[in-house]
């Protein structure tokens, strides 16, 4: 998982809910900034990218697709 690959599963996600990255920062890691952080290059464990993932995986809306290129939990 990159950092390219957590921005696009977040603005995709914020994109279709109607929802501030900084919104969608708070409810997956409980941190407005994380997003912006990582946009201005900054970067996040291992454990904090996977619970993000996790997040948008288990939170994902159904009528919207899961970017290809990104590798989802759970599925093979």
């Amino acid at each position: 998982m990159t950092t390219a690959h957590l921005l696009t599963l977040a603005k995709t996600f914020a994109g279709h809910a109607g929802l501030k990255m900084t919104t969608i920062g708070a409810y997956a890691v409980n941190d407005g900034k994380f997003f912006e952080r990582l946009e201005s290059g900054g970067s996040c464990t291992i454990r904090t990218a996977d619970k993000v993932v996790r997040y948008f995986s288990d939170n994902w809306p159904a009528d919207l697709a899961w970017p290809s290129d990104i590798p989802r939990p759970g599925t093979p």
